[in-house]
């Protein structure tokens, strides 16, 4: 590449100088040669690199340090020759010759992927490419014929071998692109609107059959119509299309009705396949169950997949139209169908049949439109009451088969817990299946008139009812089967807690009916048909009815259990009493704990937490039981009662068990309070019940309401210096009149009760008062006595209201006790200051029921407890002899 160098003159040059830098560079051109062009750069190329076509900017070159960068050059390239005269292109267009020559070399690419088991991606190699370009430069074909042979040869192969359509959408695009309808002559015109009906037609009937052209076990099955229904979109679309055929329809409107046209023609080949070759009303069921689960199969695809690509590219529902005729179709074939079996018995096995061909019709009714879109009225609506003949066999076969279940799985059932945490044994397992099979099919049935619907659910609750009951009576059958040759109590006793845990696993079950079989949502559905209660009254009743039974199914195995460990317990206690009396009485009870450890420990393994709590229950009321029987014929002995009372004690806290046994309320019942105190009272002394006495004589006397019997006044007080309990008897009124004569002659005795505690002070007398109900005595007793025995329970200061009688005995007006605990001077370290009165009304002894008296009383060999007895007996038989009248 030059600069051309032109001859100026001189004058020219003068003409243009501007700066001294414009002069220097004309004395340099003069040394110049005339006419030497300046040298810009070259490319230099080798022939054998280029292609046929090339299309570039090359950089000159040389690059050097003056002239690092000389430019780049743009230079285009074809290669061409006209030595070609073929036979074919003397006779034929060259338009023709090139599309021939385009099919053949698109056939060869398709021949050779297929061969290597690979898909044509639509590209040409590199030899054909430059053939075809060869030519067309050649005959100096335009690109709109190019594009136009591309298209035709193309959508003509698309129809005969197998290639990606998406091929088509280059030629498509570039005839929009350059369509000018006059540029073609008329057979060309025609030849292309004819490949476009061609085509047409061609991508519909590959529509009509997509479920067989484009099978979802094939991956790219959904990317190949996709790309299908694109070219035809596109093609509809083009400018040449519109105006080349006129007359065709909107391809959404072609498209529907070619999918329901294969729609119709795919459900009469699943038909045809399906049909039995041996006639039969249950191979004819058969057949039919076998076409609807394939209809609802494919309507499932066309739901997931198939729709949203027909509805993305041409607005079309697929589904919906899928369903309006298929439902149709199979709505005439089953009515048919349930007409012929109902003209004859109906057997188990079509039966069975029926029911699966009714659970897939609802499942494929399912897939349809809710009531409130659809546009009319369902072939399949109320489908339910052409099988309404058979309900009553598929109840009495569902029945059938839970109870032959049931029998099979006690039959096989060792009665052995599943594990450490799981308790009960395989047939519960078994049985809660089998219960949930039963709920399974009340779902899968799912009756749509609501009151029919009740009376099925009635059916299913009484025949899950009766098999739960059945089933007790299965177990425990087998129980007796298995332990019939069990020398071993122990493992006959493990089967009964298995055969308990199973029932009360079934009651679990059971329970749960009202959700598994969804007794609410009947409720809604029956309220504007059925009676207010009716589902109450029939439902409920019958579960309430099962779960009874249950319970005392599960009580009754629970006593069996009790009962064996309650012969143990009653033969331990009894053995408790007669120890001999050098043991400890922690000691003579350690068996009786040993024995009741073991087994509680293996009955809480091995039965559930509710049914051994219910076990604690009856062994704790049956313990209590026994205590008291024992306690009643040892009440003379106070060894064997306290040995009692300190069982009493370990057997509360065993039973207890830190809270993981029986809730002290349910421990401490009416029977053990009254046990406790009972044993308090017969393990103490004779000492000690006496001091128990004198207890409970105060606590009567603060308790009592009225002074019926009178009253004294008295002012006690102790000094702790002087060790000395200083009595003021002031006074006694109200007295009664127990003389002839409407009065009497009073007097007090004063002692310090209980006399073990103050054995050296005698008793004390106030003076005789004649004829007075209301003495003044105002006299003062001092006791010398330490003040220790003072602050003892029972501790008291007994006044005695007597009756002087000359002749005979003197007569008992009445008694006060004064607790000397609460003396002034015993409570504190202090002397008492002013001392107050004191009241104290006075009582009776009573004459019999006095358990202490009585307990005293059984001691045939203490004296000192048949003194105390017989002293309080003539007290309260003299009490007897002046008892007050009522309204006195």
């Amino acid at each position: 590449m030059w600069d051309l160098d032109t001859v100026e003159s001189v004058r020219q040059k003068l003409g243009e100088l501007t700066d001294l830098h414009g002069l220097r560079r004309i004395f340099k051109e003069a040394r110049k040669d005339k006419g030497q062009d300046d040298f810009l750069g070259n490319v230099v190329l080798r022939l054998q690199d280029l292609r046929c076509q090339e299309d570039q900017w090359y950089p000159l070159e040389p690059c050097t340090e003056t002239y690092p960068d000389r430019g780049q050059c743009h230079l285009q390239f074809q290669l061409i020759h006209k030595r070609r005269a073929t036979a074919a292109s003397r006779s034929q267009p060259s338009y023709t010759v090139h599309l021939h020559l385009l099919q053949q070399l698109v056939s060869h690419e398709v021949t050779q992927h297929q061969a290597g088991s690979t898909s044509w991606d639509g590209s040409l190699s590199p030899q054909a490419a430059t053939i075809l370009f060869l030519h067309a430069t050649q005959k100096d074909l335009s690109d709109f014929h190019q594009s136009m042979a591309q298209w035709l040869a193309y959508s003509r192969l698309y129809q005969s071998l197998e290639f990606p359509s998406s091929c088509l959408l280059h030629p498509i695009t570039s005839i929009e692109y350059q369509w000018i309808q006059g540029r073609l002559k008329a057979e060309q015109q025609e030849e292309l609107a004819a490949s476009f009906r061609n085509l047409l037609a061609y991508g519909l009937s590959l529509i009509r059959r997509f479920r067989s052209v484009f099978p979802l076990s094939v991956p790219d099955s959904p990317a190949r119509l996709q790309s299908l229904l694109r070219v035809l979109v596109q093609m509809c679309k083009m400018k040449a299309f519109r105006e080349l055929c006129p007359d065709s329809a909107p391809l959404p409107r072609l498209v529907t009705e070619a999918l329901r046209t294969g729609t119709v023609e795919w459900f009469h080949l699943k038909q045809q396949h399906h049909q039995p070759m041996v006639q039969g009303m249950l191979q004819a069921g058969k057949a039919l169950l076998s076409l609807v689960q394939d209809i609802i199969g494919d309507l499932h695809q066309c739901q997931r997949t198939w729709n949203k690509i027909f509805q993305n590219a041409l607005k079309v529902n697929l589904f919906s139209m899928a369903f309006l005729e298929l439902q149709w179709l199979v709505a005439k074939r089953v009515q048919d169908h349930t007409a012929a079996v109902a003209g004859s018995p109906v057997s188990p096995e079509v039966g069975e049949s029926l029911f699966q061909l009714y659970v897939s019709l609802k499942e494929l009714c399912q897939l349809g439109p809710v009531p409130a879109e659809r546009d009319g009225v369902l072939a399949l609506d109320g489908f339910h009451r052409w099988f309404q003949p058979a309900v009553p066999s598929w109840l009495q076969k569902t029945y059938s088969v839970a109870l032959a279940r049931v029998q099979r799985a006690v039959q096989m059932d060792e009665l052995v817990p599943l594990g450490e945490l799981t308790k009960h044994s395989t047939s519960a397992v078994d049985l809660s299946t089998c219960f949930a099979q039963i709920s399974h099919t009340a779902r899968q049935l799912d009756w749509p008139d609501p009151e029919e619907a009740f009376m099925i659910t009635v059916k299913f609750v009484e025949d899950t009812c009766r098999l739960a009951l059945v089933y007790c009576s299965l177990i425990k059958a087998r129980a007796r089967e298995l332990s019939a040759g069990q020398k071993d109590q122990g493992q006959a006793a493990n089967m009964l807690c298995v055969v308990v845990n199973d029932m009360e696993q079934l009651r679990l079950v059971i329970g749960k009916l009202p959700t598994q079989l969804a007794w609410e949502a009947l409720e809604q559905r029956v309220g504007a048909v059925l009676e207010q209660g009716q589902l109450q009254n029939t439902l409920y009743a019958q579960l309430q009815g099962a779960l009874a039974g249950l319970g005392h199914e599960i009580r009754t195995g629970v006593r069996t259990l009790a009962e064996q460990l309650e012969v143990g317990i009653a033969k331990h206690i009894q053995k408790l009493v007669s120890v001999k009396e050098s043991v400890l009485p922690e000691d003579a009870i350690l068996p009786l704990m040993k024995f009741l450890e073991v087994k509680l420990c293996y009955m809480n393994t091995n039965l559930v937490q509710e049914n051994f709590s219910s076990l604690l229950t009856l062994l704790w009321t049956h313990t209590l039981t026994v205590l008291v029987e024992v306690a009643a014929s040892q009440r003379s002995c106070p060894l064997a009662s306290s040995r009692l009372k300190i069982a009493l004690q370990n057997l509360e806290i065993c039973f207890y068990a830190e809270g993981c046994g029986l809730p002290p309320e349910a421990l401490h019942t009416a029977t053990f309070q009254a046990l406790q105190k009972d044993l308090e009272l017969q393990a103490a002394s004779s000492r000690e019940l006496i001091q128990k006495y004198f207890c409970s004589r105060i606590q009567q006397q603060a308790e009592a309401a009225s002074e019926e019997l009178g009253a004294v006044t008295v002012k006690v007080s102790y000094r702790a210096s002087e060790q000395k309990l200083r009595v003021e008897l002031l006074s006694a009124s109200s007295l009664l009149p127990l003389d002839s004569n409407g009065s009497s002659d009073p007097f007090v005795q004063l002692t310090l009760e209980p006399r073990h505690e103050f054995p050296e002070l005698a008793p004390r007398e106030t003076q005789k008062h004649k004829k007075d109900l209301h003495p003044l005595f105002d006299e003062t007793f001092e006791f010398l006595v330490p003040a220790e025995p003072c602050r003892k329970d029972g501790a008291c200061l007994l006044l005695t209201v007597l009756d002087h009688d000359t002749l005979g005995a003197d007569d008992l007006e009445g008694e006060a006790f004064l607790p000397l605990r609460s003396v002034p001077g015993l409570t504190g370290t202090e002397e008492p200051g002013e001392v107050p009165q004191t009241r104290l009304p006075l009582t009776y002894p009573a004459l019999n029921g006095d358990p202490i008296l009585q307990l005293l009383e059984s001691r045939k060999g203490d004296r000192e407890a048949q003194v105390f007895v017989r002293l309080r007996r003539q007290r309260a038989k003299q009490a007897s002899q002046h008892a007050p009248k009522p309204g006195r």
